[in-house]
């Protein structure tokens, strides 16, 4: 293992690893405090090779790591690769490609939702990572060895997992599965998120389109304020304030004062004046070009229908040796219920051939579940 501080260093270990069809990659990172993630250590591992990288070292210049995350020659290993990349993209500006997430990998072939690399580590390895470490404080300088050895135990798994993993895709001939997750995960669209889309992040649910208009307005100063100040969201405004304020809808500060779920003192601070400027922009806003407002779905026959996509689910799940989650998720199933045509993953690809089509002949009759000898079967009907 060789703990890189210096530009050439990493120069010559990137130089080494672009040799390996295969690498592996995580990264420690803290943003408890931040709004964009500090970015403290970069770990990579090929077949002959493992390195520390202290990307806070004085003076070092992370670029031959970012050519190395582009290089196309090169797979990139991840173990739930979505904040990672996030990380490269805001301080690069490039999306790492090809990549291989061991996550998706496992939903894919059946170890369950989401699961987490340790347990998927003991399950595929039989190994137990040691976990003493992983909300240990990486900004903290020098590096310990305890966290040394931590950082590259993570990456020289990984090779084993992936290698078991992608043995088992081949088998199966599922790594087509796998190949279109890797599409949409590496997609620039996933991570062009701009303050006027903040809205959508926010589970408040508002009923008519002056409230979504002020949400709108409202969650993307939010944005803004975090982002150029660094800081979480919630350090400017928590989410049940933000929907208070969109239901509300308050257009001076005086009414500003009146919310219980704002500081008391809130509305002399200088965002109150920002705040209301905010909700004024909202209820300006031209109804015609808001977002449609998703209806309630359904009657007792669409939640029943839901009822029995969700069986269906887990059957398909069952059967197939695939985590529900990767297949369909409950949004999904209720959109399916009412629009045949609903845009979800669970009617795309290689899920529509898995579960979609069938769970549209059981939404239309041509498919029905029945019971046999303890176990729920589906019954094709002419």
């Amino acid at each position: 293992m060789e703990l890189i501080t210096t530009t050439a260093q990493l120069t010559a270990a990137c130089e080494r690893l672009a040799k390996h069809p295969v690498i592996t990659v995580d990264t420690e990172f803290l943003r408890e405090t931040t709004y964009y993630p500090l970015l403290c250590v970069v770990q990579m591992a090929s077949a002959e090779d493992a390195v520390v990288v202290d990307t806070l070292a004085d003076g070092i210049d992370l670029a031959p790591f970012f050519a190395l995350m582009a290089n196309e020659a090169v797979l990139k290993v991840f173990h739930a690769a979505r904040q990672d990349i996030e990380i490269i993209v805001h301080r690069a500006g490039v999306v790492p490609h090809p990549i291989f997430d061991t996550q998706v990998a496992a939903m894919v072939l059946g170890y369950g939702d989401s699961i987490a690399y340790d347990q998927l580590v003991e399950r595929v390895t039989g190994h137990r990572p040691d976990k003493t470490h992983r909300f240990t404080d990486w900004s903290r300088r020098p590096l310990t060895e305890e966290q040394l050895h931590y950082a590259v135990s993570d990456v020289t798994h990984l090779r084993d997992v992936f290698a078991k993993l992608d043995a088992d895709l081949k088998k199966r001939d599922r790594s087509d599965w796998v190949s279109e997750e890797m599409e949409i995960l590496t997609s620039p669209k996933t991570y062009d998120f701009h303050p006027e889309r903040a809205w959508e992040r926010l589970k408040t649910r508002v009923r008519k389109p002056k409230e979504l208009a002020v949400l709108m307005e409202v969650a993307a100063w939010r944005e803004q304020e975090a982002q150029s100040r660094d800081v979480p969201r919630s350090r400017v405004l928590k989410d049940d304030a933000v929907g208070d304020i969109a239901t509300h809808a308050p257009t001076s500060l005086e009414k500003l004062a009146n919310l219980r779920s704002l500081p008391k003192g809130f509305d002399r601070s200088k965002w109150g004046s920002d705040i209301v400027a905010a909700v004024q922009r909202g209820i300006a806003r031209d109804p015609n070009t808001l977002p449609k407002i998703e209806k309630p779905r359904g009657n007792s026959n669409g939640a029943a229908t839901v009822e029995l996509l969700k069986v269906l689910l887990r059957m398909t799940s069952e059967r197939h040796a695939v985590a529900s989650k990767v297949i369909a998720t409950v949004d999904d199933l209720e959109q399916i219920a009412t629009d045949d045509n609903a845009d979800v993953g669970a009617l795309h690809g290689w899920r529509r051939e898995l579960f979609g089509e069938a769970a549209l002949a059981l939404k239309h009759g041509r498919l029905a579940l029945a019971m046999e000898k303890g176990r729920v079967i589906r019954v094709d009907r002419a």
